[in-house]
């Protein structure tokens, strides 16, 4: 549980980083790519990542502009990308709203009351959450999975490192 607003922002700011990452490498055919007809596509975790952001933080009672036109998952992956950028300098001016004494403050949030901390905490386990689905689609779609908490099986050679067998 966060103590601090300066600790939440630098979770954010890495996880945010890494989600950046991997919004920087989609590409616009690979939006496209479902697990099943029952699910997600890429596009739509992706846009849903970007939106929801801005929408959790209003349920969590913090003043932050919302994402135009959140209803219509974008065909540019770079709108998706560039978009997040804003979300995430968003997100973190949003937080600042908040202080260190207040994180202990229980709020009323999606049916319970929680912690302001435990919100915060909520909001990045979503973003790596939803990250995780990503990259798995991203591989099936042909698309290079940027390395998040170390290289990618693909970045492996570049630091002198043999990927392990399967």
């Amino acid at each position: 549980m966060y103590t601090s607003i300066q600790e939440f922002i630098g979770d954010w700011t890495h996880e945010a980083g890494s989600t950046q990452k991997v919004f920087d490498a989609l590409t616009d055919a690979s939006l496209q790519q479902m697990v099943s007809a029952e699910d997600r596509s890429l596009g739509k975790i992706a846009w849903h990542i970007v939106t929801s952001t801005s929408g959790m933080l209003s349920e969590f009672g913090l003043k932050v502009e919302q994402v135009e036109n959140a209803n219509q998952v974008p065909d540019s992956a770079k709108e998706i990308a560039d978009t997040f950028r804003k979300v995430t300098a968003d997100t973190m001016e949003a937080v600042k709203q908040w202080s260190d004494s207040s994180l202990s403050d229980k709020i009323h949030v999606f049916g319970r009351e929680m912690a302001k901390a435990v919100t915060l905490d909520l909001l990045i386990k979503h973003l790596i959450h939803h990250r995780g689905q990503i990259t798995v689609l991203m591989r099936q779609a042909g698309v290079k999975v940027p390395g998040i908490y170390g290289p990618a099986r693909e970045e492996w050679s570049l630091i002198g490192m043999e990927a392990p067998s399967l």
